[in-house]
């Protein structure tokens, strides 16, 4: 199985929860990315590891042309139900289905640094992208400035066996990204900080939400377990009732294809 069906498979396996629990708490996100990247009435956009549909959706809104990739069939059955006038493909990120320049954006939200090959998915995002136009790559910002970072998924990742050393760069850290898109063949890369919290209605949508991203803990540990470690977490973070808000902070890199 490749790359793409190993990380469908995981992030596919809850994916109405994802859909209906975790995307809409990101629209603040998408957003911002859009607005980066200058994404309007008429842009030909391609997001890539799209999910189901939710930076899609808000591009088109925008009166955006949109097509998408992501590696869970389950994902993209739904992001074209919700797109039926859209192109979105099942697929690994380092050989995307799409002619040469046929995207004047091409965005990675919170997606791009799970392929195998991060160059190889930008190299094939510029590719795809045409001359003078925006490939965007969007991460977590430093974990301290994350509280799901920080306090909610750690105790998550020790329900799992100890992983071998991370071999990924530190892609919150400044340089990282434009590096990389300096090697994919892009310029004149600018970053920000994007500060934009993470709102549910309430902790069981929290918790859903969270969950829906945490297949191989649950394969591990069991569902129940994993829902009462999330649960546990949040309420480190918010004691009260009604809607749980995650202090939240991501780097955005946007760079142009010369």
């Amino acid at each position: 199985m490749g790359t793409a069906g190993v990380q469908g498979e995981l992030w596919g396996a809850k994916a109405a929860d994802w859909a209906d629990a975790n995307e809409p708490a990101w629209r603040g996100i998408f957003d911002a990315v859009l607005d980066a990247a200058r994404v309007g009435t008429g842009t030909r956009l391609l997001d890539v590891g799209c999910g189901a549909g939710g930076a899609l959706v808000a591009a088109k809104e925008r009166g955006a042309v949109v097509s998408g990739l992501d590696a869970s069939k389950n994902l993209v059955e739904i992001a074209r139900q919700r797109l039926p006038s859209a192109s979105i493909e099942v697929g690994e990120m380092e050989e995307l289905p799409f002619g040469d320049e046929a995207f004047d954006v091409v965005t990675g939200i919170n997606s791009f640094q799970f392929a195998a090959s991060i160059l190889a998915a930008l190299r094939e995002a510029t590719r795809a992208c045409r001359r003078g136009g925006t490939v965007a790559m969007l991460v977590w910002g430093r974990r301290q400035d994350c509280d799901l970072l920080a306090s909610v998924l750690p105790p998550v990742f020790a329900l799992l066996p100890p992983a071998p050393a991370s071999a990924s760069p530190p892609l919150a850290e400044p340089g990282i990204i434009e590096g990389l898109m300096h090697d994919a063949g892009l310029s004149a890369a600018h970053a920000r900080d994007i500060v934009e919290p993470l709102v549910f209605r309430d902790v069981e949508v929290a918790v859903s939400a969270i969950a829906s991203a945490m297949a191989r803990a649950i394969r591990h540990a069991g569902e129940t377990k994993v829902r009462g470690v999330i649960r546990d977490g949040l309420a480190r973070i918010s004691t009260g009732g009604g809607p749980i808000s995650l202090k939240s902070r991501f780097r955005l890199v946007c760079a142009t294809r010369d």
